[in-house]
């Protein structure tokens, strides 16, 4: 049940929500974490002897039992380097620390306490959760790791017996979890399980007979040893740089599109199209068949000089616009566009596009202007 709860509260914690997004290490990083140790009953056995092994004064004194681990705890702090495709390499110290407490057979309820040393060399890999079409602030990882522990066991029996002793062995762990990153860059907490384990072997200890006083060194067997570990932690990597800015989409400018207004212009006193006058007007009856257009205003005017001087001159303007119109329009039929789409207005002196004094030559008020609807 305690194995099942301490996992499930691993799971929650990787699950957590998070403020940033997340972050591949590239370079160096330290990371320094703890939490809690679940170690495995462990069986165990002892062969007594004084020391003497022509002769035993006392008989040969055997035991076996099993020992109970109850709560505890671990710490760890490690250094790594990261290649910047998601593998790590690092190098780790830790620690674990455990309670003893439970029926150990012939000798009887067992309270004490052991701890276990060392380091590991960890190979662990992040799972760019991108490559999945998952953005989020978390990176998950696995990975594992081999070394070396010294445990430190300190059973007391009910009995009155006691079993004590350290050795160092080989060691390794399983290592899965998740990062989160907390918006700082290069910052992150850890939420993780490791397994570790330590093959069982023979130790060299004190076993205490019966309470009898007679202490023998000891030939101790205890089986594979199997710590589970539910952590959190810090981690921080050094040279972590925000991550490049995306780039702009490149986005075609679009199309210019066909202009709805053109001005032709005509010398003074004629209402003739020069050459260049023609190219304008085709240029507006091909724009016609390009935008929507329903219906084309041609708008013809004239400065205010004129031929005839005085109010003969302004009548004389008036009609001059509309032949300049008339024109405009015959070339755009020509051009194609159908008669019926084309109003023609003529404004003579009206509307200028320069303002100028009375009687003055102007060529840009000597115009028509086709305008598309």
């Amino acid at each position: 049940m305690r194995l099942r709860m301490a996992l499930l509260a691993t799971t929650l914690m990787a699950a957590a929500p998070a403020v940033a997004s997340a972050t591949t290490i590239t370079g160096p990083y330290v990371d320094l974490g703890g939490g809690y140790d679940l170690t495995q009953t462990q069986s165990y056995k002892v062969k007594g002897f004084d020391g003497d092994t022509t002769s035993d004064n006392y008989g040969n004194t055997s035991s076996k039992g099993k020992i109970h681990h109850k709560n505890g705890w671990t710490g760890y702090a490690s250094f790594g380097w990261g290649f910047g495709n998601g593998l790590r390499a690092e190098v780790e110290g830790t620690y674990l620390r455990s309670n003893l407490d439970g029926n150990s057979g012939n000798a009887g309820h067992t309270k004490g306490k052991d701890s276990s040393y060392g380091g590991f060399g960890n190979l662990v890999y992040d799972i760019d959760l991108k490559q999945f079409g998952i953005d989020a602030p978390v990176t998950p990882f696995i990975g594992a790791g081999a070394g070396y522990l010294w445990t430190q066991e300190n059973a007391n029996f009910a009995n009155g017996s006691s079993l004590k002793g350290t050795r160092g062995g080989f060691a390794y762990q399983a290592i899965v979890g998740a990062a989160i990153d907390t918006g700082v860059p290069g910052l992150q907490v850890t939420a993780q399980y490791r397994m570790i384990g330590q093959p069982g072997s023979f130790r060299n200890g004190q076993f205490n007979s019966y309470g009898a006083g007679a202490n023998y060194a000891s030939h101790t067997s205890i089986d594979h040893r199997f710590n589970h570990l539910f952590m959190l932690g810090l981690r921080y990597a050094f040279d972590t740089a925000p991550p490049p800015a995306a780039p702009a989409p490149v986005v075609a400018a679009p199309a210019p599109l066909p202009a709805r207004s053109y001005l032709v212009f005509f010398d003074w006193d004629a209402s003739a199209l020069s050459a260049r006058a023609r190219q304008i007007v085709a240029e507006a009856a091909q724009a016609s068949t390009h935008v929507q257009t329903t219906r084309i205003e041609v708008n013809g005017y004239t400065d205010n000089s004129a031929a005839h001087p005085g109010p003969r001159g302004e009548k004389y303007n008036l009609g001059l616009s509309n032949r300049r119109a008339d024109s405009v329009k015959a070339e755009l039929i020509r051009d194609g566009v159908p008669a019926t789409a084309i109003d023609i207005h003529g404004y003579g002196e009206a509307h200028p596009l320069v303002a100028t004094g009375p009687n003055t030559r102007e060529p840009q008020n000597r115009r028509v202007e086709i305008i598309l609807h």
